[in-house]
């Protein structure tokens, strides 16, 4: 899953930078802001992506404290301050 998720927007910032070494002027330096752009949009979009699945995880634990509150009448133990 990480090279689905990461190696392909690599592969495109790499791509980008072989094209600049290849022909430095005209379409190189063309297919280098083509091919990077799209490469660290993709790398951002994951990354983007990923900060909010992991904000949904934080609701859906502060959903599981409340119905605990909710039937024992006492707020659950933080696990993060028992480690």
């Amino acid at each position: 899953m990480l090279i689905v998720r990461y190696g392909i927007g690599g592969a495109m910032v790499l791509a980008g930078f072989v094209l600049l070494i290849v022909d430095p002027g005209g379409f190189g330096t063309e297919g280098f802001g083509m091919a990077a752009g799209g490469g660290l949009a993709v790398l951002l979009l994951n990354f983007l992506y990923r900060m909010g699945v992991s904000g949904e995880r934080d609701r859906e634990q502060e959903d599981r404290a409340r119905r605990y509150f909710d039937e024992h009448g006492e707020w659950p133990e933080d696990e993060t301050a028992s480690r």
